[in-house]
């Protein structure tokens, strides 16, 4: 009877104690996010409950696991299983800490913050700060567990010898991997590119989603993604229309006919300008730009507090202008000339003395040659 109840006493203990405190703490981290909401620190910490409990019942199972004269034979492969998963789940509970603190401290400095461009840049490096952590506590916590295997440590020495030379090798073959890392911390603290930022990269429009310690990724304006390494923003030039103020200036071209009414465009561009919420009213204004032997190109100026309000306006005024020239003044479209082309004679005419040279009779240019045979 008692070598049943002690294995009982021993795990079910262990385990009834890890949920009474893991709810306990759950409880006074609730109190606390409720008592303290100008932070969002509690709150955050309350993700953390199951690495929280894993290092709990890990840790009160090694503890007292000996206690329990179980499965005897099987005593050292099970510590060291417990002490493989307290590793691991500290860990685990290390990341989410850190995690929790680092997004306090970015919530807070965009609260106090207004300056959008400073909000993102900030984001960029939290994001990149929290990928190193992250992967610095998973190697540490990897090399940890490899400790705890006697082998491991008796090779450590004759390990540690060669350790340049494989230092060497492995540099040279991950040269790409290293040179992506190195343009990723300079992505983020260089302040070239930010999560938020609108770009052009090769020719593709978009707003920077993810940006990693290798790659980095592009929503385009039609929801794809584009992924490119990192390394292409510090050796290639690429446009960031969010690079200090975010107010653009668009242009709108119409190809029309020399007619055209300037004056009444101008006073019509004013009049949709004002009933379009996008334009920023700083600015705007309409030039010939370009002049053909049938047309003239005519070009707008729009302004806008950033790039998708400058699409919207440029669309807006493209579409009304247009409709307005085909209701009111239609003769300033754009038309094409379909007259007949006369070939003149040369014949000698009696009545002028002139010679002719000529070697037929008049004929329309779109008639063919065999017409009067």
């Amino acid at each position: 009877m008692e070598n049943l109840l002690r294995p009982l006493i021993v795990v079910g203990g262990s385990v009834v104690l890890t949920l009474f405190i893991g709810w306990a703490t759950d409880r006074l981290l609730s109190k606390a996010d409720r008592r303290h909401s100008e932070t969002p620190l509690w709150g955050l910490l309350r993700r953390g409950r199951i690495p929280y409990q894993l290092v709990l019942c890990a840790a009160l199972l090694r503890g007292s696991f000996d206690k329990a004269e179980v499965l005897e034979g099987h005593r050292v492969g099970i510590g060291q299983t417990l002490t493989l998963v307290l590793i691991g789940s500290t860990a685990w509970l290390a990341i989410r800490i850190a995690a929790a603190v680092v997004e306090t401290s970015y919530r807070r400095y965009a609260r106090v913050h207004q300056d959008a461009a400073r909000v993102r840049r900030v984001r960029t490096q939290v994001s990149l700060i929290m990928r190193v952590v992250s992967a610095v506590v998973g190697v540490v916590a990897v090399a940890a567990m490899l400790l705890t295997f006697p082998a491991f440590r008796a090779a450590g020495a004759s390990l540690l010898a060669s350790a340049g030379i494989i230092g060497i090798v492995a540099g040279v073959a991950a040269q790409s991997t290293l040179s992506n890392m190195f343009a990723g911390f300079q992505i983020a603290f260089g302040d070239m590119v930010r999560m938020g930022d609108t770009v052009v990269v090769d020719g593709e429009w978009g707003t920077v989603e993810e940006i990693t310690l290798t790659f980095l990724t592009v929503r385009t304006w039609d929801e794809r993604r584009i992924t490119m390494p990192v390394s292409y923003f510090t050796s290639k030039p690429f446009e960031n229309w969010s690079r200090g103020t975010p107010q653009m200036t668009g242009t709108v071209y119409w190809h029309l006919d020399h007619s055209a009414p300037l004056d009444a465009m101008r006073e019509k561009l004013r009049d949709v300008l004002r009933e379009c919420p996008a334009w920023d009213g700083r600015a705007y204004n309409l030039t010939v730009t370009d002049t053909t032997p049938n047309t003239m190109e005519v070009r707008a100026l729009v302004t806008a507090k950033d790039a998708d309000d400058v699409w919207t306006v440029r669309v807006t005024v493209r579409e009304q202008m247009i409709r307005w020239l085909s209701e009111e003044h239609p003769y300033a479209l754009p038309r094409v000339n379909t007259a007949d082309a006369i070939v003149r004679s040369h014949r000698s005419n009696g009545s002028n003395g002139r010679v002719s040279h000529g070697i037929g009779p008049q004929r329309r240019a779109h008639e063919s040659p065999r017409a009067d045979r």
